[in-house]
């Protein structure tokens, strides 16, 4: 007498009177057993991550710019347009908190300067904000931390360095809507790399 044994996939048969059938191992309620899981929460990244720069100098803060005499104003300009250049590491929430503290007033001066002083964009300062700018904005993006991210239930990363990047483009914006702003001398400082 033979005796027949049941399928592979299911220990017992559906058949079976009073025996429920078993799930294959790798489902549980056509879910796949790795959607249960929990992922370890990864470390978030940041493009403010990849782009700190490690050996910088200390920044203090620099006389206002409404307090320095007309012949010194382009070259405090300058000065501060370098500063506001220097990239801080957002990640760590208390690191450099005198520095980012400096670069932040020193956008905010920035971003008033340009948009009510006029005669303020000569063509010698064109480098330096374009500098500054460049250095800001354009950065290494992070890797995709997750490839599955559905916008409509997961939670976006924002970038640590919001408070300045938000200063910077708002310098951008005032830059280009200045009245003293002269688009055949930016062309000559804009370029593709």
């Amino acid at each position: 007498m033979e005796t027949k044994l049941p399928p592979a996939s299911t220990p017992t048969s559906p058949s079976s009177p009073g025996l429920s059938p078993v799930p294959p191992p790798d489902k549980v309620d056509g879910f796949s057993r790795r959607s249960l899981r929990r992922a370890r929460p990864r470390r978030s990244h940041s493009s403010s991550q990849f782009r700190y720069q490690s050996n910088q100098q200390e920044l203090t803060p620099l006389p206002l710019l409404k307090d320095v005499p007309a012949s010194e104003l382009h070259e405090l300009l300058s000065r501060k347009l370098a500063q506001c250049g220097v990239m801080f590491d957002f990640l760590d929430c208390v690191a450099d908190l005198k520095g980012k503290e400096v670069k932040r007033a020193a956008l905010n001066e920035l971003v008033e300067c340009v948009g009510s002083t006029r005669g303020v964009l000569i063509e010698p300062v064109y480098p330096d904000i374009i500098r500054m700018i460049s250095v800001n904005i354009f950065r290494t993006l992070p890797p995709s931390e997750n490839p599955e991210f559905d916008p409509e239930e997961d939670e976006p990363n924002l970038e640590p360095s919001w408070p300045h990047l938000q200063l910077v483009y708002e310098f951008f914006l005032r830059f280009l809507e200045s009245p003293d702003f002269q688009p055949s001398v930016a062309k000559r400082y804009v370029d593709q790399k």
